[in-house]
């Protein structure tokens, strides 16, 4: 059997006193259908990315709405996540070599992975590219196909690498719909019959994103050596060159000789299913020297979510100086918290930075020390977006959404009737708009 991730209950109720009543109703109303129905989501990690923050609460949510929700994730070995890495940063446009090696591996864990699965569902989500044969393959070994089938796709295809995508493409054809965060993402190619847009969201209640006292933020920076009473920038994120640490550190060196006590705390997870995070760690730390106001943190140093939590909060100024991302949950995070965010200007992080009302898009190094120093100079004008990003998330990307827009997909499937995935993708475009 595959690995079942265990989950702390949660109540819909007490997301009320932040959405309001209607959200709360709306959501009842969509799940009363479908109560009893089994639903499965598959990855290949419980933690250390934005899936896992995901399902941590989604899963919960789902069962309190009398749903029977299940969360599991697939097995494998080094070898195979270090195939499954490479075709992420290709699929994302980075040029990698593609061997039948490469491939033969990627066939084999996932026949594995297939006949490990367990039970018959309603609906079964899968995510990414790492699990996404397992359909498929076991058909072809004689296991018939139980329910809906979503392939759930968190990365951005624009730019994705033909022959990975050429590879991967055939094994979605099995699937009942694709799930793009914008419709930009999706290759006109998609093989399955529907298509649906919409972005993911964060847990306000999570004890990455409930409101910390202040005490309980300055004893966790003091453990670790950053002073609560000097200005911080803060960058959360996997060590991955798309997220850019070390352009992240170039522009805080630009900061640094006009704000000479400014300080930099970059924070990420070490997740099993990224062999590439320890060496672009090393690189990152190389980058960063012997600079004391560096600080670089992990989860294997003690750093979690309540942790993270009290780096955002304390932070005047969060970045997010990637160069390509499917969505970039720590931005939602930060914004939240009432943090203005510095950020690159691609994939999802637009819908999340208005610029110039929620913080600021940026392209270079430059451009990102620019945009912080006028924040740390300018303080109300910090406060001002703060805010903004803080209303924008709660009217667009909480879990209570991203909630909707399933129970929506998942009676579309089952009766052809309800939410098309033209009304996702206009209620995914309403929230861009506001």
């Amino acid at each position: 059997m595959l690995t079942s991730v265990p989950v702390t209950p949660k109540a819909l109720a007490d997301y009320r006193p932040i959405v309001g009543d209607a959200a709360i109703d709306e959501i009842q109303r969509l799940a009363e259908p479908l109560r009893g129905a089994r639903v499965l989501h598959l990855n290949a990690t419980a933690f250390g990315g934005g899936v896992a923050e995901i399902l941590s609460a989604f899963i919960p949510l789902l069962n309190d709405l009398g749903l029977r929700a299940d969360w599991q994730i697939i097995s494998g070995a080094d070898e195979f996540f270090a195939v499954t890495k490479a075709m992420h940063n290709g699929l994302q446009g980075m040029f990698v070599p593609w061997t039948p090696a490469m491939r033969d591996t990627w066939f084999h864990y996932n026949r594995l992975n297939a006949d490990l699965l367990d039970g018959e569902y309603d609906f079964v989500v899968v995510h990414d590219p790492q699990p996404a044969g397992m359909l498929g393959l076991g058909m072809e070994r004689g296991r018939p196909k139980a329910g809906k089938w979503v392939w759930r796709c968190h990365i951005d295809l624009t730019a994705a690498q033909p022959e990975l995508w050429d590879f991967l493409r055939p094994s979605l054809s099995p699937y009942d719909a694709a799930v793009f965060t914008l419709k930009s993402y999706a290759k006109e190619d998609v093989p399955t019959p529907r298509v649906f847009f919409f972005p993911p969201a964060i847990d306000p209640l999570s004890p990455k994103n409930v409101k910390l006292a202040p005490d309980t933020v300055e004893a966790i920076l003091s453990r670790y050596a950053v002073d609560p009473h000097r200005p911080i920038l803060a960058q959360v994120s996997r060590f991955d060159p798309w997220k850019d640490p070390l352009g992240v550190i170039d522009g805080y060196r630009l900061v640094k000789r006009e704000i000479p006590e400014i300080q930099l705390v970059l924070a990420g997870s070490m997740a099993h299913d990224d062999p590439e995070g320890w060496s672009y760690y090393e690189r990152t730390a190389r980058r960063a020297g012997e600079d004391m106001d560096i600080h670089i943190l992990t989860n294997l140093t003690g750093v979690g979510n309540v942790e993270v939590n009290a780096i955002q909060t304390a932070a005047r100024v969060v970045v997010q100086k990637s160069l390509r991302e499917g969505f970039g949950l720590v931005v939602s995070e930060a914004l939240w918290k009432g943090r203005p965010v510095v950020a690159g200007n691609v994939g999802g992080i637009p819908l999340q930075v208005l610029d110039g009302r929620t913080g600021y898009l940026a392209n270079s190094p430059a451009e990102c020390a620019e945009r912080i120093l006028h924040l740390l100079r300018n303080p109300e004008v910090a406060d001002s977006m703060g805010a903004a990003g803080r209303e924008h998330v709660r009217s667009n990307f909480l879990i209570t959404r991203y909630l909707c827009d399933h129970l929506k997909m998942f009676t579309a499937l089952t009766d052809g009737k309800g939410a098309s995935s033209s009304t996702l993708e206009a209620s995914q475009r309403s929230g861009e708009s506001r």
